[in-house]
Parts: structure tokens; C-alpha cells; sequence
């Protein structure tokens, strides 16, 4: 599928903004006052700014509220009620912590499973997608909570628990890519189940259904060469989680080495986002032989 910038900075850094407000809910790091205010301007530039990309993305982005009425069945709309809910009893729990250094424990454990519960729902936004193949299993969601997480303890300073955290999404990165690559197949789906002709034997593309592009190729059927994919995995892997482990393991007391670490681990985000929609093969491009 065509990986839009907006809906890949809205899923990268809204993941890492409520990862960070989950470990501040939690209290870490444990700080009041003028630091706490910079560590909850971060969480809530970082969420706050990708939730603003993602409607750039939208074809009429005024009717964005609009989604707010569908949380019945829409985990886009479930996704948008938990965002706010979570922003405004973090708010809350800020409020307490910078201007009365006073924490209210039960509001801020709330306040952090529904920023858990935030990135679930985003998650499940494209896990639930029985039409692209790659996306429809249980480590989609996995994936999800493992980068925000991870990139949570990187920005809390949590370094000893953010190196932990690195492995554990290294090990989810690669299964997640492992099983991706099997999915087309193991659902079944060819241009035979495509098009109902599988009865008549095997059936191939004499014409394109449309003479120029259109919606449908230009969202839907982009493809990423092999070897670029594979070039592309090993630079997200290693500034995902191989220079900032070794980054952390090396720096010591080192502000600057913790800060490229979560430089480096956003920016791997950003390569392993890309992939995760370039990757993605939705089922209508076997019309056009885009398999």
C-alpha cells in the first residue's frame, strides 16, 4: 500500500508520545515542577502532533469528528475517544504533578492503560483489515505496543528497562516481518479467488481493467522491490535497535548517547512504518496483477 508520510509520522510518533505518557503515569521518571513540564510537553507534542498528521491523510479532514460517532464499530473511532480520554486525565495527573508536586497514584495507573489502550486501538485500526494479509494477525497489535513502549523508556531515561525493551522489539520486528511474508499465501488468496474463475483452471491478466491510474493503484497496489525491502529492513534494524543498544550499554552518565539513542530509535520507526505500509499487499491489486 502507499505509505503516506502523514499517517506514518501520526502512528510513529503518537505510539512513542503515549508510550511516554503510559511511564509517566506510572511515575517515571519520578520529577515535579518545571522538569515535569518538559517531560509531559514532549509526551504531548509528540501524541497531540501525530493525531493532528493523521487527518491530513483524510480527503475532507473537517469531518474528522465525525468519526467520534462510530466507536460502536470503528477502532478508528474507539482509537480517537481513548487519544482524548487519555489526554485529558494525563492532563490531569500533569496538573497535580508540575504545579502542587503532589502525584495521585490511581490517575496516573488510569491514565496510562488508556494510552496502552490508545495505541491498541491504532494498532487495530489495520490488524483488523482481513484485506491486506500482512496486517491481519495478532503481531500487528504486538508490534505496535513494543515500539511505543520502547520508545516510552527511551524518552523517560529508563535505560536499564529500555535496553530490555529493544531486545524484545528486535525478536517482535523480526517475527512480525517473518509471519508478514507468509500471509499472502497462507490466507489463500490468488487472482483465481480474485476474479471466482478458479473453476475454469488457471487464469492470468489479458488487459488491464483501466486504460490510466487510478485510486485503486495509486493507495492500494504500490510495490516495493525485494532487494530494496530487504536493504531498507536492515537499515531500520539497525538504528531501531542495534546503535541504540550499543549507545545505552556505552554511555554511561552520557545525556548526549541517551539522546541518539532516541534519535536513532525513531528514526529506525520511521524506516520499520514505511515498510509496514509499502509491504502491505491489499488483496484488490490481484485485479491488476499486482501480486
Amino acid at each position: 500500500m502507499h505509505p503516506a508520510p502523514s499517517v506514518i509520522f501520526f502512528t510513529v510518533f503518537s505510539g512513542a508520545g503515549f508510550g511516554l505518557l503510559a511511564f509517566l503515569g506510572f511515575g517515571a521518571p519520578d520529577v515535579s515542577g518545571w522538569v515535569a513540564f518538559v517531560f509531559y510537553l514532549i509526551a504531548y507534542a509528540m501524541a497531540v502532533g501525530g493525531l493532528v498528521a493523521s487527518t491530513f491523510h483524510l480527503g475532507n479532514p473537517q469531518r474528522a469528528l465525525k468519526a467520534f460517532t462510530q466507536w460502536r464499530s470503528s477502532w478508528l473511532s474507539r482509537e480517537g475517544w481513548l487519544a482524548v480520554l487519555a489526554l485529558v486525565v494525563m492532563g490531569l495527573h500533569a496538573l497535580a504533578v508540575i504545579f502542587f508536586d503532589t502525584r495521585i497514584a490511581p490517575l496516573g495507573w488510569i491514565g496510562a492503560a488508556l494510552s496502552v489502550a490508545a495505541v491498541y486501538a491504532t494498532s487495530m485500526i489495520y490488524g483488523q483489515l482481513k484485506t491486506v494479509p500482512r496486517w491481519n494477525h495478532p503481531l500487528t497489535s504486538v508490534y505496535f505496543l513494543a515500539f511505543a513502549l520502547t520508545a516510552g523508556a527511551l524518552l523517560s531515561g529508563q535505560v536499564s528497562l529500555a535496553i530490555w525493551l529493544l531486545v524484545a522489539s528486535g525478536l517482535i520486528q523480526i517475527a512480525y516481518w517473518f509471519q508478514g511474508d507468509k500471509q499472502f499465501e497462507a490466507h489463500g488468496h490468488t487472482i483465481e479467488t480474485a476474479t471466482g474463475l478458479g473453476s475454469r483452471g488457471a487464469v492470468r491478466l489479458l488487459e488491464s481493467p483501466h486504460s490510466g491510474s487510478n485510486y485503486l493503484l495509486k493507495e492500494m497496489a504500490f510495490v516495493i522491490g525485494r532487494k530494496h525491502a530487504l536493504k531498507l529492513r536492515m537499515i531500520s534494524f539497525l538504528l531501531l535497535i542495534i546503535l541504540p543498544i550499543f549507545l545505552l550499554l556505552g554511555m554511561g552518565a552520557n545525556h548526549a548517547f541517551a539522546a541518539l539513542a532516541v534519535l536513532s530509535h525513531l528514526a529506525g520507526a520511521v524506516v520499520s512504518r514505511w515498510l509496514f505500509f509499502a509491504e502491505a499487499e491489499h488483496v484488490v491489486g490481484l485485479y491488476y496483477d499486482k501480486h
